[in-house]
C-alpha cells in the first residue's frame, strides 16, 4: 500500500533529491508539493521546484508557493551552501508547469481535508512556516494527519548556530507550533543526516545510471560538495532532506528513539535549539521521536533505485 505524502520544501540541492526520491519510489504517492522561503527566497525556491519537475517530467501533481517569510522574523537564506539561485550547479530547464492557484498553506489544508483521516504524512524539509500556519488556520488537520516526518533540528548538534539547525533557526516560532501540536512527529535531524554523506563511491554509482536525471543529481552533488567543504569543512556533503522521505518509504532505514522535544525561543545563544530530554524514559503520551542511526547502504540504494525508475 502506497504512503500518501505532501512534500513542503525549499529547493535546495538536498530538497531536489528528496523530491526525486519521493516521485521515483513506487511506495510513495506524492499528492502535492508546496514551497517555503528558506534556502533561498520564495520566488527562487519555487522556480527551482518547478525546474526539478520539468527535468524529471513530474506531471499530475499540484505545486503551490507558500510563505515568503517567517512568522515574525526577517528572511534568512543560505547562499553559502546553495548559491545565488538556491540550486546552483546544473543548468536548470525552463519550467512549463504552472503553479496551483492556491496558496501553499491552503493546498496543504485542502488536500488533508479531502482525504480520509490518518492517510497523509506531512514531510517538511524546510522552515516550518507553512505547516504552522496550516495548523492554526485549520486546527482539524492536526488529528487528521497520519504523522509529521520533518528534516530539521538536531538533538546534539547545530549548523546555523552552535546548537540550532537552519530550518528550525530561521523560523523558531513556527517550529514551536509544529512540535507542540499533538500529531505524531519524527525529527530527522543533523545527528542522523550527517550520516548520509554523498561520498565519491555513491556519486559514482549515481553517475553509472547515465540518465538525464542522474546526471542532474551528479552535478547537484558536485556543487553541493564544494560548498559544504568550503563552508563547513565536510569532505563529502550530507544529503539531509531525502532522509525524511526514506523513513516513510521504509522506517527500518533508521533507528529512532521516543523523546520529548521542544524549541527554544528566548535564549540569547540558544534560539532555535531543539531541546530533547533524554534524562528519563519518554512518558507514555510522548508524541515526538528523533532519528538516531542510519542504514547508509539501504538509504543510498533507495535513492539510486528511484533515479533508475524516473529514467
Amino acid at each position: 500500500m502506497t504512503k500518501k505524502i505532501i512534500l513542503d520544501c525549499d529547493p535546495g540541492h538536498d530538497d531536489a533529491i528528496a523530491m526525486l526520491l519521493a516521485y521515483g519510489n513506487p511506495d510513495i504517492d506524492l499528492l502535492a508539493v508546496t514551497t517555503v522561503a528558506g534556502n533561498q527566497t520564495l520566488e527562487k525556491v519555487t522556480r527551482n521546484a518547478l525546474a526539478i519537475a520539468e527535468m524529471a517530467n513530474i506531471r499530475g501533481i499540484p505545486f503551490a508557493a507558500g510563505s515568503a517569510r517567517p512568522l515574525v522574523r526577517e528572511v534568512e537564506v543560505a547562499p553559502d551552501i546553495h548559491g545565488d539561485s538556491g540550486l546552483d550547479g546544473p543548468e536548470l530547464p525552463t519550467p512549463t508547469l504552472s503553479l496551483d492557484g492556491r496558496h501553499g498553506v491552503n493546498l496543504i489544508i485542502d488536500t488533508i481535508m479531502s482525504h480520509p483521516p490518518k492517510t497523509i504524512t506531512l514531510v517538511p524539509t524546510g522552515a516550518l512556516t507553512n505547516i504552522a500556519l496550516a495548523a492554526r488556520l485549520e486546527p482539524r488537520i492536526v488529528e487528521r494527519v497520519k504523522e509529521v516526518v520533518l528534516m530539521g533540528g538536531g538533538y546534539h548538534v547545530g549548523n546555523w548556530s552552535p546548537v540550532a539547525e537552519f530550518n528550525i533557526k530561521i523560523d523558531p516560532e513556527a517550529a514551536h507550533i509544529v512540535f507542540n501540536e499533538k500529531w505524531p512527529l519524527t525529527m530527522v535531524g543533523l545527528d542522523l543526516t550527517h550520516q548520509a554523506l554523498a561520498t565519491e563511491d555513491v556519486v559514482a554509482k549515481i553517475a553509472q545510471i547515465d540518465t538525464q536525471c542522474s546526471q542532474f543529481v551528479v552535478e547537484l552533488l558536485d556543487f553541493f560538495g564544494k560548498m559544504y567543504k568550503q563552508a563547513q569543512g565536510f569532505d563529502a556533503p550530507p544529503v539531509h532532506d531525502p532522509c525524511a522521505v526514506a523513513y516513510i518509504i521504509d522506517p527500518s532505514v533508521m533507528t529512532t528513539q521516543k523523546v520529548p522535544v521542544d524549541i527554544e525561543l528566548t535564549g540569547t545563544l540558544t534560539l532555535g535549539m531543539t531541546v530533547a530530554d533524554f534524562r528519563h524514559p519518554a512518558p507514555a503520551d510522548c508524541h515526538t521521536q528523533v532519528a538516531v542511526k542510519l542504514d547508509r547502504d539501504k538509504f543510498w540504494q533507495m535513492v539510486i533505485d528511484a533515479l533508475k525508475n524516473i529514467g
